[in-house]
């Protein structure tokens, strides 16, 4: 069926109806992204702790890898590494082997919606290629440390599937903090605190 008549949109509790296939940036708010994130579990759910370990806290989790990595970076740079998973406040988190499996059009949709967002808070569409990079880097550090401290998995096999960390977790400032599930409500406002500093920053 052509995208054109293909009806896929969610109401947000904001109010807005966000159109999955064609998102408007005037239709993505702040407080549904956060909401929705805070209540998106990595890694299937299958985490060690009381809470947990949501998207929100991960995007916060990468962002401060992303800074710690290059400290040379802007407000903006460290504002696209927070939203770097933001499309999983409507489509959800689903683990890679499951996205490679299904195929098809899930990398355009989740690309329209990320440039969406990018859009509604006044950011180019698309970073700069070098960004992208380091922001993949710093998403991968942070699989890396979720695994081993969360998830169950052991070093030798978190090193295979993510690589060996650049930033060993005892010369990261708060890292106990940023890999300990928060509370739904503290992911949600951590995040737009966040999101807020930067903003500011920027």
């Amino acid at each position: 069926m052509a995208r054109a008549t293909t009806l896929a949109w969610q109401r947000m509790l904001s109010g807005r109806r966000l159109d999955i296939l064609d998102p408007s940036p005037l239709d993505v708010e702040l407080s549904d992204i956060a909401h929705g994130l805070a209540r998106v579990a990595r890694w299937n759910g299958q985490t060690q702790g009381d809470y947990p370990f949501s998207v929100a806290q991960h995007s916060v989790l990468v962002m401060e890898i992303h800074r710690a990595l290059n400290p040379e970076c802007t407000p903006h740079s460290s504002l696209y590494a927070l939203l770097h998973d933001a499309p999983e406040y409507v489509m959800g988190d689903l683990i890679s082997p499951f996205k490679a499996a299904i195929g098809g059009n899930y990398k355009d949709i989740e690309h329209r919606l990320l440039g969406a967002v990018h859009v509604r808070f006044s950011l180019p569409a698309h970073p700069p290629a070098t960004l992208v990079k380091q922001i993949k880097a710093a998403d991968r550090e942070a699989a890396f440390f979720e695994a081993v401290n969360l998830a169950g998995f052991d070093r030798d096999e978190a090193r295979r599937l993510f690589g060996e960390p650049t930033l060993p977790a005892f010369d990261f400032d708060q890292f106990e903090r940023l890999i300990r599930p928060w509370p739904t409500r503290e992911a949600h406002d951590r995040f737009v605190a966040a999101f807020e500093a930067l903003s500011a920053g920027a």
